[in-house]
């Protein structure tokens, strides 16, 4: 069952096309036209981050999603939260998103799979 959390950000995103949520992480996946593109811990929203995009997401102080391994080590994923700001202005929680969604369209696994498909 989706958290309260989680119905409010498929609702404040909508505009960005067709959104579905994945239990995964034990969090959710975020998907927009099935670009995995963002996923959802402990309350926070994260999305794909590259070389690209990275600089804005540093400039604004923030840092990568981590998680702890069982043999102690720490490791970091390329998802970035976003800033509490965005959270409060609609239009600035769809800018940042489609942050996520250019990154994941420019990732190499994607283009490697169509390639594949193809």
């Amino acid at each position: 069952m989706p958290s309260e959390y989680l119905r409010f950000l498929l609702e404040q995103l909508q505009p960005l096309g067709h959104l579905r949520a994945k239990a995964m992480f034990g969090g959710h996946g975020l998907y927009c036209d099935e670009i995995f593109f963002a996923i959802v811990v402990d309350d926070v929203l994260y999305v794909k981050v590259d070389e690209h995009n990275r600089p804005r997401f540093l400039a604004a102080e923030l840092a990568p999603f981590s998680y702890s391994m069982k043999d102690g080590r720490t490791m970091s994923m390329s998802y970035y939260p976003l800033p509490e700001s965005a959270l409060e202005e609609r239009a600035e929680l769809l800018d940042w998103a489609r942050e996520g969604i250019a990154a994941a369209l420019r990732a190499p696994e994607r283009k490697t799979r169509k390639k594949t498909k193809a």
